[in-house]
């Protein structure tokens, strides 16, 4: 999404390059909560907001689709996603298979600049957690997930750079859906571990830290099946 100096939008080329940033507007908006799950996402709306036609605002919420962000349903239009606990508990068991493996990856490629990025990452998300307001929690939230990304990033591996976009961004779904807390959702004296366990060269502790860090997250949602009633049953209860 493109935005001119007084913060409006602004038209943007009706090319893939276009649908790629339409798509990554959408995520972001998701990641950091703005876009709650179950919102309707009309391909008019989409359009008129992004200044494009509805064939390009289609082609970017088929792209969020196929992350698994949006759920697109016949006769009804693309919403955002709403795991259900099942698909919460596998998106974590993803990310334990994978995160060690992307920080191994990081551990060996890892340089002191990007080791001074991490730290100034964290920096900034441990000022946002000390300011009040939803654009400061949303800021937060979104340092919270660039922490992870970053090490994909270092990682070198531009495949499971792009799988991590899409598990970050479905993790903050559940998190929206079923967080129990008002605390980060994404441990900050944690992150600082894995990094000072990065410098010191320790990639077992590193590993062992992404994990215990990965089912703290895990930990602090509530995924009990939730038994549904009819209107009458509801209001009777």
């Amino acid at each position: 999404m493109n935005s001119s100096a007084d913060g409006l939008l602004t038209p943007i080329d009706s090319t893939e390059t276009g649908v790629q940033q339409i798509r990554d507007a959408i995520r972001d908006a998701i990641v950091e909560r703005r876009l709650a799950p179950g919102t309707k996402l009309s391909e008019s709306d989409v359009g008129g907001l992004f200044n494009v036609s509805r064939t390009l605002a289609r082609a970017a919420l088929q792209a969020l689709s196929y992350e698994g962000l949006v759920s697109v349903e016949k006769n009804r239009g693309a919403f955002v996603a709403y795991p259900s606990p099942e698909e919460a508990r596998q998106i974590f068991a993803a990310r334990r298979l994978v995160e060690p493996g992307i920080l191994k990856s990081a551990a060996e490629r890892i340089t002191p600049v990007q080791l001074r990025q991490l730290r100034q990452l964290l920096l900034e998300e441990g000022r946002l957690m000390g300011e009040r307001g939803q654009s400061a929690r949303r800021a937060e939230i979104k340092a919270s997930g660039d922490f992870h990304l970053m090490v994909a990033a270092i990682s070198g591996n531009l495949i499971m750079q792009r799988f991590m976009e899409e598990l970050v961004a479905r993790s903050s779904l559940v998190i929206a859906l079923y967080g129990q807390s008002s605390v980060s959702s994404c441990g900050h004296s944690e992150h600082g571990d894995i990094i000072t366990a990065l410098e010191q060269k320790d990639v077992d502790t590193a590993c062992h830290l992404m994990l215990h860090h990965i089912a703290h997250i895990e930990a602090d949602l509530d995924l009990r099946e939730r038994k549904s009633f009819g209107l009458k049953e509801a209001f009777e209860r």
